[in-house]
């Protein structure tokens, strides 16, 4: 486009030339000539295009946004259409207070007020993409700093306006996952209706205030402390219930030894005995008699 507007410039220069009584009126044929080959030269050039991958080409025509888009590769178009391309690929926006970890340098975290009057601070990192067939209506509408003007103002309003539903410790644990769902809907419709596709919503951090996180690290501790002791008492009630049917079965034993042996069991108890002791590597002469109990000698 800058070429053919300065073979314009010079064929009007030559024009001009041409027509003057001066001494440089011979150079006017040199200036139309130059000004017809920068114009071919330039209309040539502008009259491919090449889109790059993941990026779709928006045409303008003297400000006029034309509905066709331009799809990655080569295309002939029209000389006098600007084109400007659009990133289609997926695209993270996060907010963090870290540092160097957002887009925007330094703490750019997003604080919210909860239902019980505290505040809370959120990193975010919102997931999207450019609809290919939208972007005309981008570029006409909201411009190529979409970023700037859509996805960040709305992602920190809807983020302030759904968390007033929440009290903060909710939002720090068992109502996180509900809240973030709920937020990607919201920021869902909004981005749809301005040519952008929400993939994904991702609550990184939830920071609650110092009191709070104290408290709740306090209940947490005194929790743990008392399963611990349950678990503790578990185990000596079930130690005691052993012993108590350890007790029990000597006590059986002990029962059933007073009133329940014969005569001829405890002689068999007896050579039980006598055999366990004659097997024993330590046993060295056995003198059985006519007595009730042998007479063992030569034990180390």
């Amino acid at each position: 486009m800058i070429l053919i507007f300065l073979g314009l410039v010079f064929l009007v220069a030559g024009i001009v030339l041409k027509q003057s009584n001066t001494t440089n009126s011979r150079f006017s044929g040199v200036a139309t000539t130059a000004g017809i080959v920068v114009i071919v030269l330039g209309a040539l050039l502008s009259a491919f295009k090449t889109i790059p991958p993941g990026k779709a080409g928006v045409q303008t025509l003297f400000g006029k946004v034309q509905n066709q888009v331009l799809e990655s590769g080569l295309h002939v178009i029209n000389p006098l259409v600007d084109v400007t391309t659009f990133n289609i690929q997926t695209q993270n926006y996060t907010m963090s207070g870290v540092h160097s970890e957002g887009e925007v340098v330094g703490d750019d975290a997003i604080k919210v007020l909860c239902s019980d009057g505290l505040e809370v601070t959120i990193d975010l990192s919102t997931l999207f993409r450019v609809k290919a067939s939208k972007a005309p209506f981008i570029y006409q509408n909201i411009g190529v700093d979409y970023v700037d003007k859509l996805v960040r103002p709305v992602t920190r309003t809807v983020l302030r306006d759904n968390a007033v539903n929440y009290q903060a410790v909710d939002l720090y644990s068992v109502k996180r996952q509900e809240f973030q769902d709920r937020i990607f809907q919201t920021i869902s419709q909004n981005f749809a209706k301005n040519g952008l596709e929400l993939q994904q919503i991702l609550i990184r951090n939830v920071a609650l205030p110092a009191s709070v996180k104290a408290s709740i690290e306090s209940k947490i501790n005194a929790e743990q402390e008392a399963q611990k002791m349950q678990f503790v008492l578990q185990k000596e009630r079930q130690e005691a219930e052993r012993k108590r049917v350890e007790a029990q079965g000597i006590a059986d034993y002990q029962k059933t030894l007073s009133t329940g042996l014969s005569d001829k069991q405890l002689q068999y108890e007896s050579i039980q005995a006598q055999k366990a002791i004659a097997l024993s590597p330590n046993t060295k002469v056995i003198i059985m008699g006519n007595g009730k109990t042998p007479v063992i000698l030569g034990g180390q």
